[in-house]
């Protein structure tokens, strides 16, 4: 039973395919199956399936172990990492969740921030939903993740970064352009464009608390798509202001009923975590005090 092994095994898990993990790890195809093979021989256990039309997963056996391999894997590159550091030749991987707006908005300016003291730290991101975000937490594929208050779980450890308030969006010829603020009855004869992803709650609050309801002429779970149907003129919507100020074509305005989301980042354990990810979490406190 070796590191290497655990560490074939999750990346055939993570990759779904062994032709994709050889070439991820520079081995051939033919090594990666024996790493497995002899993994699985050694415990006398099968950790995989393997079936040609629904690809490879994990048997019942391999999804209970598997999270305890990359503990194991995470253990071994928190000690790599307190290594270097010692020696002042600081090193490591951070693996980071995030979502469309974070990626666009908070990431960069962290990342800045973080490799001119830490250019050696290497980076590996996931962009997805909340919901797989919070998944890939809890399973240790990731090590921190951009989440939503609220809407993680409540036993990781979060460090808050801002908060994002909805607003409304509509094409710059549309009439609320000469409005800073919108109120939510000047909705009500709009073409509504309903998101259905990870901030529709906090819409439909919105029209909650105003005891109303919106006239949806689509309803679209991709950001980028909503924005680009505002863009065109197709209608108005409401969503987070971090995401819609940065699309081009589209005006904003507040609304005259607050809500927010506060944005944060997540980690099973803050004091449990690497040297590298303790710095990021470290850099961000600094970085949106």
């Amino acid at each position: 039973m070796t590191i290497v092994r655990f560490e074939i095994i999750a990346k055939v898990v993570e990759l779904g395919s062994f032709t994709a993990t050889a070439e991820k790890l520079n081995m051939t195809q033919s090594a990666v199956s024996h790493a497995v093979a002899s993994l699985e021989s050694e415990l006398a256990v099968p950790l995989l399936i393997r079936d040609r039309r629904k690809g490879i997963t994990l048997t019942e056996v391999g999804q209970k172990v598997l999270p305890h391999m990359r503990e194991i894997l995470k253990r071994m590159e928190s000690i790599n990492q307190e290594i270097a550091l010692a020696t002042n030749l600081e090193t490591g991987i951070i693996r980071i969740g995030t979502f469309a707006s974070a990626s666009s908005c908070l990431l960069p300016k962290l990342l800045s921030k973080f490799q001119k003291k830490y250019p050696r730290i290497e980076f590996k991101f996931y962009e997805g939903t909340y919901e797989e975000i919070i998944e890939w937490l809890s399973s240790g594929i990731i090590d921190i993740g951009f989440v939503v208050k609220g809407k993680s779980n409540p036993d990781f450890d979060l460090v808050p970064l801002i908060k994002d308030n909805m607003v409304v969006a509509y094409h710059p010829d549309h009439q609320f352009h000469t409005k800073e603020t919108v109120s939510m009855k000047d909705l009500m004869d709009q073409s509504f464009i309903m998101p259905t992803g990870m901030y529709q709650s906090h819409v439909e609050e919105l029209f909650e608390d105003a005891q109303m309801k919106p006239s949806i002429r689509f309803e679209v779970r991709d950001c980028t798509t909503i924005a680009n149907m505002v863009q065109e003129g197709l209608g108005v919507t409401i969503g987070p202001e971090l995401f819609l100020k940065t699309q081009k074509n589209i005006k904003i305005s507040k609304l005259n009923i607050k809500n927010n989301r506060e944005v944060a980042l997540a980690c099973q354990s803050i004091e449990n975590s690497s040297p590298a990810v303790k710095e990021f979490l470290h850099v961000a406190k600094d970085v949106f005090e």
